[in-house]
């Protein structure tokens, strides 16, 4: 069953972040992850969220492969290159895709 990533990031430095998200484009792929969407947050229809964050949603094919690749040693290498350059918060959820054949 499809697992999604839900990344929100309020960016310090974008030089730096620049680094970061360059090498994950290549190794999301290899992973079998998918961006869904990122890009700015274009408008709140309710509740409170910070606009100026950038957000991100990746599929994976499972919880399971998102928290491989989160606690891989090649991942961890590539996580040093964002440290400093903005606030992170992510979260993942499983998707339930038998909701959708109703």
């Amino acid at each position: 069953m499809s697992a999604y990533m839900f990344v929100s990031t309020k960016i310090h430095d974008p030089i730096h972040f620049a680094k970061y998200r360059k090498e994950m484009q290549n190794f999301a792929p290899k992973h079998v992850g998918k961006y869904l969407a990122r890009d700015a947050i274009f408008d709140v229809l309710e509740g409170k969220f910070d606009t100026d964050c950038q957000v991100l949603i990746a599929e994976y094919p499972s919880i399971d492969t998102i928290k491989n690749i989160w606690n891989s040693k090649e991942y961890q290498e590539i996580k040093k290159l964002r440290e400093g350059a903005g606030d992170v918060n992510i979260f993942i959820t499983e998707g339930k895709d038998k909701l959708l054949k109703k």
